[in-house]
C-alpha cells in the first residue's frame, strides 16, 4: 500500500497497478451513483447529501432545490479530480505509477475519497461503532474470497490512503 509524502508543495504517492484500478473504479462509481443512478431514497445519496432539516420536509426540501445541483457537481468534479489524476487502466505502469497533486487536487482527492468511504459505509452497514479490523479479521477468516471481504479491504484502503493525504497535506 502507498503513502502519499510531501514534496515541496506536492502530495505524492507511488500508486501499483491494482491501487490505481481500485481508485478508477471506485471514483467512477461515485460518478455512475451521482449522474445515472441518482435516486433520493437511496441511503447512500441520503448519507451525502444528508437533510439540514430533518424534522421538517417541506423545508428540507426546499433547501436540496437550491443547493443540490451545486452539491452535486461539486461530489463530480472530485471524483473526475481522481480520474484526471489516474493514467487510464490500459496505460499505466505495472512497475507502478507517481501520482503528484498541487493542493487544489489534493483537497479534492481527500473530499472524494471521503464520498466513496460514506458511500462504502453504508452500504457495508459500517458505523462509528464497527470495529472495523474486527469485522475484517471475521470476514476474511470466513471466506478471503468473498465480495464483502474485497469491499471492507477496499474501506479499509481508503481510509489508510485518505489519512496518508491528510498527513501529506497538513506537513
Amino acid at each position: 500500500m502507498s503513502l502519499f509524502r510531501r514534496e515541496g508543495e506536492e502530495c505524492v504517492a507511488s500508486l501499483s497497478l491494482e491501487e490505481v484500478r481500485v481508485l478508477r473504479k471506485v471514483a467512477s462509481e461515485v460518478v455512475g451513483l451521482l449522474t445515472e443512478g441518482f435516486d433520493h431514497d437511496d441511503p447512500v445519496v441520503l448519507r451525502l447529501f444528508p437533510s439540514v432539516y430533518p424534522t421538517d420536509p417541506v423545508e428540507a426540501a426546499e433547501f436540496r432545490r437550491f443547493t443540490e445541483g451545486d452539491l452535486k457537481t461539486g461530489k463530480i468534479d472530485q471524483a473526475g479530480a481522481v480520474l484526471a489524476a489516474l493514467p487510464p487502466e490500459d496505460e499505466a505502469d505495472p512497475a507502478g505509477t507517481e501520482i503528484r497533486l498541487d493542493s487544489e487536487s489534493a483537497e479534492a482527492w481527500l473530499r472524494a475519497i471521503n464520498d466513496v468511504r460514506l458511500a462504502m459505509g453504508v452500504r457495508l452497514d459500517v458505523n462509528e461503532e464497527t470495529d472495523l479490523d474486527e469485522e475484517l479479521d471475521a470476514e476474511l477468516n470466513r471466506d478471503l474470497s468473498s465480495a464483502r471481504s474485497f469491499q471492507l479491504s477496499v474501506y479499509a484502503y481508503l481510509g489508510y490512503l485518505q489519512e496518508s493525504l491528510l498527513d501529506a497535506i497538513m506537513r
